[in-house]
């Protein structure tokens, strides 16, 4: 660097602004020269780079990731609930960015998950976080320039950018070129295949990296693929996070591991999915598979973030008996909006909460009317409520969607309808709020198929003794959907064709391929000669 001259005809010192600007440039050179250093060290940049509060850091495992990232290059990581995989992520692609673009080189991250919400609503507000704890003085420039370097959804420098992309746009994913690269997958067990093979064309050159994330699911897909190192993959590398790990470091209580044990049962699925961070099916005999859950769950997630729950229909009530609790299951349409659980079983208490809701919003109840409920039925129906009684041991002659196979009881016969609403097959956008207990409560029951063509859900009782609890919010849900028949082809509202609405941070193109895909099941109902009904001032049809 050639530095301002001093003036040869005066002896005078130079001025302070002189000398300060000299000073600044050579603290920014010397910064620049110890920052290159973090090149190759995500672990050394996380623990010095960024503002830590007394008795914070990353944990063991944590650093175990950064420290491999940069001689393994590919790299998979699995393990229970709130191991603290997203402010990982986030601490790569911050530390990714401002070590390329110290370098001066051609850089790209791109980051991509299974929902869009995902990236919207956890990983990118997790970047901004991470930012903002930076200290800058080490790292030789300025802070990010909000809404002109740093904004929602992305981060551009003058070599290189990071930025979201929706995991089912792999033309986006391959277009990500970079002499140096990184790859993001968040809850990557459920990003399909082609964004992963997409990913691979941009990862032949250069030096690039990439990060895998998620808790496990069922036994199936990429994610799961390189975790068995299957043939093919052995440029991937795993990490597996203990539940032992997260206790010791402090991200999972032991009374939570303990009480999710008992809840949900150390062989079910989500507890070695969600516990564990096992990868594990649902049983075979299982009447609701967790996957099915969980993708009501994001379809909840989605209700929320629009505000479009659309109007109140009814309320499922289980009455609680010998010390079980009382939950009531708020429906909107398709979607249980919350559920409503009190340590009650008192007949006028209970009535009075249902009452209230129904005051409120209209709709009706469908009470479950063995025990106490007889008296909460009765009593609605002496206030002119719409109430309608669930007998679960009562017989039906509802019959399942293919016409073929009947019930025991309506218990059955109901839990079974839920399990064909929540079908991905069938055309239904159930949505159920994450909530543990009710994941656990949906995915415990078993079933099994009678000789008579029948078939048969297991019994609250016989739950009990297996689980030693009870399924209340599960069948509290179930009575908010059961209706005496189920239809043999499913029902759709029908909506004014419009273009989709869009929720906020989905990408608009998902919207419109989203509205696309209604309209082709509206298409094949009305090709099949469905009639129109209303119901409820809603229009709907049926075959």
């Amino acid at each position: 660097m050639s530095w301002p001259r001093a003036s040869t005809r005066s002896t005078a010192p130079p001025p302070s602004s002189l000398l300060g600007l000299v000073a600044r440039e050579f603290m920014a050179q010397a910064a620049e020269v110890s920052f290159a250093g973090y090149r190759d060290s995500p672990d050394r940049f996380v623990l010095e780079c960024f503002q830590w509060e007394e008795g914070e850091g990353p944990t063991i495992y944590q650093l175990d990731v950064l420290r491999r990232l940069p001689r393994e290059r590919r790299l998979a990581l699995r393990g229970p609930h709130s191991l603290g995989k997203t402010a990982l992520a986030a601490w790569i692609v911050v530390w990714f960015a401002l070590t390329r673009e110290a370098m001066g080189v051609d850089w790209k991250a791109a980051t991509t998950a299974s929902v869009w919400r995902q990236l919207s609503l956890y990983l990118w507000p997790e970047i901004h976080k991470w930012t903002r704890r930076l200290k800058w003085d080490m790292i030789g420039r300025p802070p990010f320039r909000e809404k002109q370097e740093l904004l929602d959804l992305s981060l551009s420098l003058e070599h290189g950018e990071a930025f979201a992309v929706a995991s089912d746009r792999a033309d986006s994913i391959e277009g990500a070129h970079a002499s140096h690269l990184l790859y993001v997958f968040d809850e990557a067990k459920a990003i399909p295949p082609a964004t992963w093979d997409a990913a691979e064309g941009a990862l032949a050159s250069g030096d690039c990296y990439a990060l895998a994330i998620s808790t496990p699911g069922e036994p199936q897909g990429r994610f799961y693929e390189i975790h068995q190192r299957k043939p093919g993959y052995d440029d991937w590398s795993t990490r597996h996070v203990t539940l032992a790990e997260c206790i010791a470091a402090g991200r999972v209580s032991p009374e939570w591991a303990e009480q999710r044990a008992r809840q949900w049962g150390e062989s079910s699925a989500v507890y070695q999915n969600r516990a564990l961070g096992e990868f594990a099916s649902s049983d075979e005999d299982g009447v609701i598979p967790l996957a099915w859950v969980e993708a009501a769950n994001e379809r909840w997630r989605a209700l929320e973030g629009a505000g479009e729950w659309g109007d109140f229909t009814c309320v499922g009530v289980d009455v609680g008996r010998g010390g079980d609790a009382t939950v009531l299951a708020l429906r909107h349409g398709e979607a249980i909006r919350e559920l409503r659980p009190y340590a009650v079983a008192d007949t006028m208490a209970v009535t009075g909460h249902v009452a209230g809701i129904l005051q409120a919003h209209g709709g009706e109840a469908v009470v479950d009317v063995i025990g106490v409920g007889a008296g909460v039925v009765d009593r609605l129906k002496e206030q002119g409520k719409a109430v309608r009684a669930f007998n679960a041991s009562e017989h039906t002659d509802a019959k399942d969607r293919s016409g073929e196979l009947g019930f025991v009881n309506k218990r059955s016969a109901a839990w079974w309808r839920l399990r064909e609403l929540l079908d991905p097959a069938n055309g239904h956008e159930i949505a159920l709020p994450p909530d543990d207990l009710l994941t656990g409560d949906l995915t415990a029951p078993h079933w099994r198929d009678m000789s008579a063509g029948k078939i048969a859900v297991e019994g609250k009782e016989e739950i009990r003794k297996r689980l030693g609890r009870s399924t209340d919010s599960g069948d509290a849900v179930v009575q908010a959907f059961w209706e005496e028949a189920a239809p043999s082809y499913p029902p759709f509202r029908i909506a004014r064709i419009t273009r989709s609405a869009i929720m906020p941070g989905e990408d608009p193109r998902r919207a419109e391929e989203r509205r696309k895909r209604r309209e082709k099941i509206r298409r094949k109902v009305r090709e099949r000669r469905a009639k129109r009904v209303t119901i409820g001032g809603r229009e709907y049809i049926f075959r």
